[in-house]
């Protein structure tokens, strides 16, 4: 895949530029603040964008907030987010249009390597994956649960679907079959009233209902 770095600290910039072409990714820009990110995913167009979320110069939410302005933009864009905390205040915009194509790991998550490259792949692909950290600081924001009426196993699958799963890796997560997967997400669809639509998108729908909730 085509890539584009934003990423202030020059050291881990260097890493994550290294890591992604020994992977066999194409690194076609690498930048250290938002503006810049910007501009190279206008120019370059990537396949997915790294993105660091505190960048100069006020080192808050810089990167994320060019994130969101670059998806706004460019609605294709697909976005990995990379923070060491969880920030909250653009990550449902982020989310907001259900494209999918979205992801927001803790930067402890990169050490993972094989972990971030999957990561990456399934961003990539239109997935939207999300570190259990930031599901659960998106769910501790004391309003009703939306998804009460789903069984427990049915939040299980709910929440490995925010975690980027596929039906695959569920069925494997929880020693279930493909087709017992296939009925329980169908079940997810019905009680959260999404109706019949591109599977994909469904699934963003219901994991943005998830952690609304």
């Amino acid at each position: 895949m085509r890539v584009v770095v934003a990423e202030d600290s020059v050291l881990l910039r260097e890493g994550i530029v290294r890591l992604l072409i020994e992977a066999g990714h194409e690194v076609v820009a690498a930048v250290g603040d938002g503006p810049a990110l910007v501009d190279a995913i206008a120019l370059q167009t990537p396949d997915v964008a790294v993105v660091d979320v505190r960048m100069p110069p006020s080192h808050t939410d810089e990167g994320l907030r060019a994130a969101v302005q670059a998806r706004r933009a460019a609605p294709g864009t697909r976005v990995l987010v990379l923070s060491q905390y969880v920030e909250l205040a653009y990550a449902d915009e982020l989310l907001a249009d259900g494209r999918g194509g979205v992801g927001y790991l803790l930067k402890d998550a990169v050490v993972d390597v094989d972990g971030f490259l999957d990561a990456l792949e399934r961003v990539g692909s239109g997935a939207t994956v999300l570190d259990p950290q930031v599901i659960a600081q998106l769910m501790m924001r004391g309003r009703r649960d939306p998804v009460q009426t789903l069984t427990p196993r049915e939040r299980e699958v709910l929440e490995l679907m925010a975690q980027g799963y596929s039906n695959t890796a569920i069925g494997r997560a929880l020693v279930i079959g493909d087709g017992a997967v296939e009925k329980h997400i169908g079940n997810i669809f019905a009680k959260l009233d999404l109706a019949p639509d591109a599977d994909q998108h469904r699934r963003v729908l219901a994991v943005l209902a998830y952690l609304r909730s």
